[in-house]
């Protein structure tokens, strides 16, 4: 682990599509490797789909679980509204996922997986082991465990494959 360094990560979209278990799953596989894990989350209308975000960061040591605007090294969108709203919160280096929708929405994997896919993706460029990655999956998910698992490691292909834009 690279002590000195800091992980910004802002997770978006709107209710129903995942948003704070992919945080969580993220949070975890941090965690299992050893790093020091701050979230927040925000959810006012979310279950009328509004917008739902989620501040993920982890590194040595975290002092605060926000996100500041200009600081997230990914935004993690699955809703492309969401993403122009929130894009201020990117570095200037920073990593948007928004392209990645609509490939997303060509692959013919079922829309329920988005995040898993996204994580997958997301995988490619942090830190942590495989492994700790699969268990958070795992701990996080009692259906569908197989697909969820095979929906990942296609998204972690594909992120190994392309760097975000």
């Amino acid at each position: 682990m690279n002590n000195n360094t800091l992980y910004n990560i802002l997770f978006c979209g709107i209710g129903g599509q995942g948003v704070l278990k992919a945080s969580e799953i993220c949070g975890l596989a941090a965690l299992a490797d050893g790093y020091h894990v701050k979230k927040s989350e925000v959810h006012g209308m979310a279950q009328r789909g509004g917008s739902v975000e989620s501040h993920l960061r982890f590194g040595d040591a975290v002092r605060s679980p926000l996100v500041i605007p200009g600081q997230a090294d990914f935004l993690v969108c699955f809703h492309a509204d969401e993403a122009d709203r929130l894009s201020h919160f990117l570095r200037p280096e920073g990593v948007s996922f928004r392209h990645f929708l609509d490939e997303f929405s060509s692959s013919g994997i079922d829309r329920r997986f988005l995040n898993t896919w996204f994580l997958g993706i997301l995988s490619a460029h942090l830190p942590m082991t495989q492994e700790s990655w699969l268990e958070a999956l795992a701990a996080a998910f009692k259906r569908e465990q197989d697909r969820n698992r095979e929906v990942f490691l296609d998204g972690a292909r594909v992120g190994s494959e392309r760097t975000p834009a």
